[in-house]
């Protein structure tokens, strides 16, 4: 369990070279995350296109701090969706705020 992390807190995870490990970074907002993964997505293929890296697979996603976790009752990092709709990140954007 992350003791920093509140219920509600929102991280986006990314791995820049699937497999590997992930990092995180902490958001305020789901406009927040969709810009990150777009920016963490432009950097990759920049990196690509300029032949910094010889090729790449990614993999973003976005993770909520939720009371019961992965398994009832333990607190713990799930996959966000959205409460209205229960579309994920990927199929959740709003694009005034990403494109602000």
């Amino acid at each position: 369990m992350d003791k920093n992390a509140k219920v509600g807190d929102l991280r986006v995870w990314h791995v820049p070279q699937v497999p590997g490990k992930p990092f995180h970074v902490l958001v305020d907002t789901p406009q927040e995350a969709q810009r990150v993964i777009q920016l963490l997505a432009a950097y990759d293929i920049f990196q690509y296109e300029n032949k910094i890296k010889p090729d790449y697979c990614n993999v973003s996603g976005l993770e909520v701090f939720d009371a019961d976790g992965v398994n009832k009752d333990d607190p713990g990092w799930c996959e966000w969706h959205d409460p209205d709709t229960f579309d994920d990140i990927n199929e959740w954007v709003d694009t005034d705020a990403v494109s602000a």
